[in-house]
């Protein structure tokens, strides 16, 4: 199978670069050409805008960083959707407001082909061992044409519905990590003020109702070493937390939990951490109560 694939950033290039381990004959672009040179140096062909990776491809994979740039690659002068084949299958493993998914998912159908949104959760790491949990929104014989490239990706694929589902859960998913994460720092800065010891709080509450993935991800490998390279970074969990905030509104649905846990992301870009792992709000609440939570 030709596949095309467009976005070589933190998640596309390892993605993308399992796809070629895997013998995909894979055309690629990148807005930073020098971004697709580890992939040209495994045999990947470079293409000089997405309208010419599409075209040269049977599927097409997309990893890009927001909704603006998502629908410009699609929709733009030399954009994927003019470039289409007749019953090409776009995948796009971005994450976005699931309603800019079904409407490129109507504009791609409108020009003969398909496509499915599959955003991913799992990190950089588990992008590079090809470990990612894959939530597909979309007809389900178009993820059973696409699991030929998605079972190289990920372990877990999810079909969870039609157009904009996959979006849907993973924004659900973001929402609840970026505000588990924010609550975890908050207790364990507290519990270091009453005289625990980080060891004892994580021992004692792994095993409590108070358990969650960000504090049994987070705490022992990054906050108690104090090291905070991501990970999954803070600048990505603001953007999703802004696109549940954004889509919650559209819905003129209230998310308190929501805004507050985005504010605090928001405090941490401003404090020039937006690039390091989530785990370092917690920086925010030790300079508050001038401890500092670390093994």
């Amino acid at each position: 199978m030709k596949v095309g694939f467009i976005g070589l950033g933190a998640m596309g290039r390892p993605m993308a670069k399992r796809l070629r381990g895997a013998g995909f004959e894979l055309s690629v672009y990148d807005v930073m050409a020098a971004a697709a040179e580890e992939l040209t140096a495994l045999g990947a062909v470079a293409k000089s805008n997405p309208g010419e990776a599409a075209a040269s491809s049977e599927l097409i994979c997309l990893s890009l960083p927001n909704s603006a740039i998502l629908k410009e690659v699609m929709l733009g002068e030399n954009g994927v959707i003019k470039s289409l084949e007749p019953g090409s299958l776009v995948v796009d493993l971005s994450s976005v407001e699931p309603q800019v998914s079904r409407r490129l998912a109507e504009a791609v159908e409108a020009q003969g082909g398909a496509m499915i949104d599959a955003p991913v959760s799992g990190g950089v790491v588990g992008a590079e061992n090809g470990a990612l949990t894959i939530m597909v929104g979309g007809k389900k014989e178009d993820l059973d044409k696409a699991q030929e490239v998605l079972k190289h990706l990920g372990k877990k694929v999810f079909h969870v519905g039609g157009p904009g589902s996959g979006q849907a859960v993973k924004l659900v998913n973001n929402l609840l990590l970026g505000a588990n994460m924010a609550a975890a720092a908050e207790a364990l800065t507290l519990g270091k003020k009453l005289g625990l010891t980080p060891e004892t709080m994580l021992e004692v509450i792994s095993q409590s109702s108070g358990a969650s993935y960000a504090l049994s991800a987070k705490a022992e490998k990054f906050i108690y070493p104090g090291r905070f390279e991501p990970g999954f970074a803070v600048d990505l969990q603001y953007k999703d937390l802004e696109l549940a905030v954004s889509t919650a509104k559209s819905l003129s649905m209230p998310l308190p939990m929501g805004n507050t846990a985005q504010q605090l992301y928001e405090i941490a870009r401003a404090g020039g951490r937006g690039r390091e792992d989530i785990s370092s709000v917690i920086k925010f609440y030790e300079e508050m109560a001038k401890i500092e939570v670390r093994s």
